[in-house]
């Protein structure tokens, strides 16, 4: 269906969300038509983040607010729903639209497809009610269960469309561009051909995927790696659990703007307990680039000051490739904790690959390296 009809039955002047490839149709028409302008349109930094900015919404204004997500999202909305806005507590109505990664059936990603399988039972367990969407679903039929939908909102619930592949369209064109030059897939090699045997973990998404195959197109090996291809946000977190315990090994940490927003209460342990042989690399595009481009806060705020206020000892930004390796080699030498913010350009290779190795296939060779 059109996605401009699917904002008119839902007769909402308030999004709320975290982008997704399966919503991108309703993010580019979100953002075409509010920009992220917080009166009608926020991008948030994570799904219960969302949850609680749409409950204030509620509580100001009286209205139902929509809050838009990808299906990995449900996780971070069971606190505010369940303690915030279920009917038992402060019955808060919110419209919830769930991109459904990894449904049944529909071949996706691995960590999609446990998701993928349990998203209508979350809801179901969270006393949402659910309706899905798919490529056939006609608009009489979402009008007809809006009206439904009124009936539990009036009641301070909460109810959800669960969008499936392909089921939104969209003609309008939106561009999504910065001011920097750098690509992430060629950062990503100056910092491989300065970490060498050293350990990095990378967040999920392009970024992953990218050091996948640069290590295949230099044939070297993959057990240094560990690809973290779900959990959007906790990578840095995966990588302070991994340094703790090897104490003797550097770790590299590569990171993205959105990821590093979306959990970046992380930074703060990280920062109070510096561990020496972190490298915390933030690739910062200002964008949710992996799922289409759209913009984060990351250009509104000041990673580096962030990082010493955490207790960062080293922290500073670069925006060009000189920078780039002098600020690599000075970490790789530096036994105190760092973190390098890299300013990047948004894009990425047509034809970029994914790995060939399963994720169970990634963590028993990483943990085989490890144990060297």
């Amino acid at each position: 269906m059109k996605v401009e009809n699917f904002v008119k039955i839902l007769e909402a002047d308030f999004y709320t969300g975290v982008p997704d490839s399966q919503l991108k149709e309703l993010c580019n028409y979100l953002i075409h038509t509010y920009g992220i302008n917080g009166k009608h349109h926020i991008i948030a930094a994570n799904e219960g983040n969302c949850t609680a900015v749409a409950a204030g919404y509620h509580l100001a204004t009286g209205k139902v607010p929509v809050v838009y997500m990808q299906n990995s999202g449900e996780g971070n909305i069971i606190n505010p729903v369940a303690s915030l806005c279920n009917e038992k507590v402060y019955g808060i109505p919110v419209i919830f639209v769930i991109g459904w990664r990894g449904e049944p059936g529909v071949r996706d990603e691995p960590q999609h497809i446990y998701q993928g399988e349990i998203t209508i039972k979350l809801l179901d367990d969270m006393g949402i009610a659910n309706y899905v969407i798919g490529k056939d679903t006609k608009d009489e039929e979402i009008e007809a269960k809006m009206k439904e939908f009124k009936t539990l909102l009036e009641k301070g619930k909460q109810v959800a469309y669960v969008i499936r592949k392909g089921a939104f369209e969209y003609d309008g064109k939106v561009r999504f561009a910065n001011k920097y030059s750098m690509l992430r897939e060629d950062i990503i090699k100056h910092v491989v051909a300065v970490t060498r045997e050293d350990i990095i973990v990378s967040t999920t998404g392009k970024a992953s995927r990218e050091l996948f195959e640069i290590r295949e197109a230099t044939g070297q090996t993959h057990g240094t790696d560990f690809l973290t291809v779900g959990s959007m946000g906790h990578s840095s977190s995966i990588a302070f659990g991994i340094a703790l315990q090897k104490p003797d090994k550097k770790i590299w940490i590569i990171d993205g703007d959105g990821a590093m927003l979306m959990h970046m209460g992380s930074m703060a342990v990280i920062g109070s307990y510096a561990p020496k042989n972190i490298v915390h690399i933030i690739i910062n595009n200002t964008s949710h680039e992996t799922v289409g481009g759209q913009p984060t806060v990351a250009d509104k705020i000041n990673i580096v000051e962030i990082a010493k206020g955490c207790g960062y000892p080293n922290a500073m930004s670069v925006d060009n490739f000189d920078d780039l390796d002098r600020a690599l080699n000075d970490a790789k030498e530096r036994d105190e904790l760092s973190l390098i913010e890299v300013k990047s350009a948004i894009g990425a290779r047509a034809d970029l690959g994914r790995p060939t190795t399963s994720a169970k296939e990634n963590k028993e060779a990483f943990m085989k390296y490890l144990s060297r």
